[in-house]
């Protein structure tokens, strides 16, 4: 379980990014609006306004970091529907961030925004549930959020939905099922599915085994940064070596 609530965790400190969706029944501002003019369309009850304006408390950006500011701003603009402020406002509760830590109220905002389609808060949902953070641990729930996600291109929640296909949780197993999910992220090259898909070639599960492929993709995600793509493309390389030396 510690495993599971410490890949949450991670996730959560990622940014979340902004697919507005119709939620605010007025137009949006500019993005070249200032802070006074996103105060003033904020005051006039714009959601939009009020999430950027959210934002930019929380980041420090054109005025002091005030987390209660951008948790006050994001709500207001949840309460109008807005699926990012809805989901900004989760995880404002999800790290007790100008608000008390609330993890059963991340959830609660997280759905809301899950509800209307929006896809940054189907992913999240999809770690609740793994972890059984603010809500009953539910690998099907998970799976079911994450598939949401997935389907509308979160490379994150590709990757996840690959690791339960290829671990069969909350699904049959199914290696085949892991492989595309796993291909579809690291096409988007997304460094994780890249390792993850490294070990299916390597291991030959739910494709051919394929050494050089395994290689390939070891390497685009270790030439990301990723330690262990690393660890095991220097390994492979020098195993390889090794047998050419004798």
């Amino acid at each position: 379980m510690k495993h599971l609530a410490a890949a949450l965790l991670l996730a959560l400190c990622l940014a979340v990014p902004a697919f507005a969706q119709n939620a605010a029944s007025r137009a949006p501002v500019s993005n070249g609006a200032t802070v006074s003019e996103l105060r003033a369309a904020a005051s006039r009850g714009d959601a939009n306004a009020q999430n950027k304006l959210g934002a930019m408390y929380k980041e420090g950006q054109g005025v002091a970091r005030d987390y209660a500011q951008a948790a006050a701003w994001f709500r207001k603009a949840a309460d109008y529907g807005l699926p990012e402020a809805q989901t900004n406002l989760g995880l404002m509760y999800m790290d007790g961030l100008g608000v008390s830590l609330d993890e059963a109220k991340a959830v609660v905002w997280w759905r809301k925004a899950a509800d209307q389609g929006f896809r940054a808060a189907q992913n999240h949902l999809g770690f609740a549930y793994l972890g059984g953070v603010g809500v009953a641990q539910d690998f099907g729930q998970a799976v079911a959020w994450w598939r949401k996600a997935a389907e509308q291109g979160v490379p994150d929640a590709q990757t996840m939905l690959g690791s339960m296909y290829a671990d069969g949780l909350g699904v049959i197993r199914d290696e085949t099922q892991a492989v595309a999910w796993y291909q579809k992220a690291a096409d988007q090259g997304f460094a994780q599915a890249q390792y993850k898909l490294g070990g299916m070639y390597e291991d030959g599960r739910g494709v051919a085994q394929d050494y050089a492929r395994a290689v390939a993709w070891y390497r685009k995600a270790a030439d990301q940064g990723d330690r262990d793509a690393r660890a095991v493309l220097d390994g492979l390389l020098a195993k390889s070596r090794g047998s050419q030396d004798k």
